[in-house]
């Protein structure tokens, strides 16, 4: 027989609290968790997978009521695969655009964090201000024109 593993085994593996383990189970998200006669939910290695992949689909910015369609689909076998398949092609669109969109922010904060330690180290902005890209690190002329780039 398969090992099973109790809610609490669950949580503390997998670093999620009980009380959202018992949320997602409760509105669908986990297919297929055994219950003992008294109610316990009991949980096989591959409900723990699916967890896990209940956790990447909500951290990719899914609600609860898209996992839940996602789940629906999983359910409909090999004739949801498309429909599947351009969900997660989707989530991975939308996660390239976020990604591409921080990359800006810590260009930004990496050029700002160099600008204002120089500023400190001269005890003036005046210098950074009079600078030429030539007078910068490569890497830091480099931020500074996607930067520049991206606010026109």
């Amino acid at each position: 027989m398969e090992r099973t593993y109790t809610i609490g085994e669950v949580a503390s593996e997998m670093g999620i609290p009980a009380s959202t383990i018992r949320y997602y189970d409760s509105n669908g998200l986990l297919p297929g968790v055994l219950r003992t006669e008294g109610g316990m939910r009991l949980f096989t290695r591959a409900d723990l997978e699916w967890l896990r992949l209940v956790g990447y689909l909500k951290m990719s910015g899914m609600t609860i009521r898209e996992i839940r369609d996602f789940v629906e689909l999983y359910q409909g076998g090999d004739a949801t695969i498309e429909q599947r398949r351009a969900l997660v092609h989707g989530r991975r669109s939308e996660i390239e655009r976020q990604m591409a969109e921080l990359q800006q922010t810590l260009d930004f904060i990496t050029y700002k964090c160099w600008y204002y330690d120089t500023a400190s180290a001269a005890g003036t902005c005046a210098v950074v201000e009079s600078m030429t890209e030539e007078d910068m690190p490569p890497h830091i002329a480099e931020i500074k024109r996607r930067c520049d780039d991206q606010a026109r």
